[in-house]
């Protein structure tokens, strides 16, 4: 050693250090390079640094006229010490100058990444080194996990592979104690990927056609404030108050089988006969017949009501004579009391009750002078617009349906809209359901993995109000800062971790890291992962495909890997396409 500055150390080298491999006393040693590691004797202890710069330091000898001689020197830092042939991370100790380095034997440099862990649980093999590592699952686990990289670097790889291997050593035991949710953006894996399809459960949303699978929520749950402010991106301050008055109206007349039908009647001769015409609530009420499917004579009738702007009253146009419904005039005994006597209908559910409560608390609310129309109405168009998508992915049912330890649920089929809304609903049924069961300390965990996270994690999106956009980053932001108290556990895998929220991005525990080009990228990866030094960092634009840096609070030191490739029936449907095989054979 000839400098010690700060935590910045340089070291002499002798001329053949810079072998490839060295062979001493049957032991094989790495020679130096960068990211290669020595050790410096102190004392009793051996402090290892890892190699993260060398120069030529020129030296002038006198003689015959100037003679330069150039020295090679190491810039290296020290990232943790043996004692007792136990390696412990971090900075304890520091070398003094003149202290002897030298090259470390390949079975010590395993033994700077190996965890007490009597279980093997490798994906992959460090690069440089070529060692197989075990991974500390316990402590990888029970974390919020990053898997970030640019098309076909290898992230769904070794998103797959990690879970792969996590489900061949532990499915047995995971059992009940355990729900691992995969929200799957591109179907990648809904087929043998992860687990046999006999040990998992694949819901298959469609919105392109009324085959597909519906993801269950209980009735309970679907009528909250929350949820349909969720599917239908209502507004904080006017529509969701609207949804909760709709529900705590329906709670207050729900043990009566006959309300509805009551109140359909009621708001019929309310709208009909009120000394204060409203035509809004003369056209939700046409509308909600047609949603009813009542008698047709009675819809014929309703839509040949008008309304006249010069006496501020409503008349029934009955083939070309009209009759007033003024006070003291026998129109609505005459046209319509007998008809809205006959109203039945069996009792609707999920997104049918949904709308025809909507129409009646609103014309409800319009009677009594208590809501702004324009206010509500966007909300009634979204119901309108969105219910029939909804119905398609979302089935309302009594009670939750069982389900496996593994839940894998594919959007690939979904428009847009529903890729926007769903993942949200979805995250909080799992999220809310575990608070509700679980005990303190957590008995009982949940894993949420989401591929393709910028989807839903994207702060960069014009297509929402701005109030919808923060309630959906804020659901995740408290789930990744609040979930593991509850046991609750996100991997996130993205190919633009800068469109992602920074909060939720700074609070993630554990990254691998493909490669990425996008200085935005690169930018917030420097922000945001302190375990990530430069040197690892430098690398990240020209990795191979499938290696990764993985760093993070459960490693030591930040490991460049290539993760094992998975056989082509495991690996996940997203293999670049093979234009040799479609273009190789060119028919004569």
């Amino acid at each position: 050693m000839t400098a010690v500055v700060g935590v910045e150390i340089t070291i002499k080298t002798n001329e053949n250090s810079n072998l490839e491999t060295h062979f001493y006393a049957g032991q094989s040693f790495k020679g130096v390079s960068i990211r290669e590691f020595i050790a410096i004797d102190h004392g009793f202890r051996e402090v290892i640094c890892i190699v993260e710069g060398e120069f030529l330091d020129e030296r002038l000898k006198e003689g015959e006229g100037p003679n330069a001689q150039f020295v090679r020197k190491l810039k290296v830092r020290p990232i943790g010490y043996f004692e007792d042939d136990l390696f412990f991370d971090g900075i304890k100790f520091l070398p003094k100058i003149g202290d002897p380095a030298k090259l470390l034997p390949e079975r010590q440099i395993e033994r700077i990444f190996e965890r007490a862990s009597t279980e093997s649980f490798i994906i992959g093999r460090l690069m440089k080194e070529n060692i197989a590592i075990s991974l500390p699952w316990q402590r990888l686990f029970n974390s919020h996990l990053g898997i970030f990289g640019n098309t076909g670097s290898g992230k769904s790889n070794t998103l797959t592979k990690l879970y792969t291997v996590l489900f061949e050593n532990k499915l047995d035991q995971i059992g009940d104690i355990s729900k691992f949710i995969f929200l799957d953006f591109n179907g990648e894996y809904t087929g043998a990927q992860l687990v046999p399809l006999a040990s998992k459960d694949v819901i298959r949303l469609k919105t392109r056609s009324d085959d597909g699978d519906r993801f269950p929520i209980k009735e309970d749950q679907f009528w909250e404030a929350e949820t349909l402010g969720i599917l239908f991106q209502a507004t904080a301050n006017t529509q969701k108050p609207f949804l909760r008055r709709i529900i705590t109206e329906r709670k207050k007349y729900e043990a009566n089988k006959d309300s509805l039908v009551s109140y359909v009647k009621s708001i019929f001769l309310r709208v009909l006969t009120s000394e204060n015409p409203s035509t809004e609530a003369l056209e939700l009420l046409k509308s909600l017949s047609r949603h009813l499917s009542l008698a047709q004579d009675l819809i014929k009738s309703i839509h040949s009501v008008g309304y006249l702007r010069t006496s501020s009253s409503f008349y029934f146009d009955n083939e070309g004579v009209r009759s007033y419904f003024d006070v003291g005039k026998p129109t609505y005994e005459d046209h319509f009391q007998k008809l809205i006597a006959e109203i039945n209908f069996d009792k609707p559910d999920g997104f049918q009750e949904l709308q025809i409560r909507a129409e009646l608390k609103l014309i409800s609310d319009l009677l009594y002078g208590s809501v702004q129309y324009e206010h509500i109405q966007p909300l009634m168009r979204r119901i309108e617009s969105l219910m029939g998508d909804l119905a398609k992915v979302i089935a309302v049912l009594p009670q939750n349906a069982e389900t496996k330890a593994i839940t894998v649920i594919s959007l690939r089929e979904c428009n847009q809209e529903i890729k926007k809304i769903l993942p949200i609903l979805i995250a909080k049924h799992y999220y809310e359901n575990h608070k509700s069961k679980v005990l303190s300390p957590p008995d009982i965990t949940l894993h949420l993995i989401i591929d393709e996270a910028h989807n839903i994690l994207s702060q960069q999106s014009n297509r929402e109000a701005e109030s919808w956009k923060d309630y959906r980053l804020e659901l995740f932001e408290e789930i990744i800062k609040e979930g593991r108290k509850f046991g609750v556990y996100m991997t996130l895998a993205s190919q633009r971790p800068a469109d992602i929220s920074p909060t939720v991005v700074s609070q993630l525990h554990n990254y691998f890291i493909h490669r990425l080009v996008n200085d935005r990228d690169l930018a917030l990866l420097e922000n945001t992962v302190a375990t990530l030094d430069s040197v690892s960092r430098s690398q990240i634009p020209n990795l191979p495909q499938g290696a990764c840096v993985v760093t993070g609070t459960t490693f030591d030191i930040p490991m460049l890997m290539q993760i094992d490739k998975l056989p082509k029936d495991k690996e996940p449907d997203s293999s670049d396409v093979d234009l040799e095989k479609f273009w190789g054979t060119v028919a004569m």
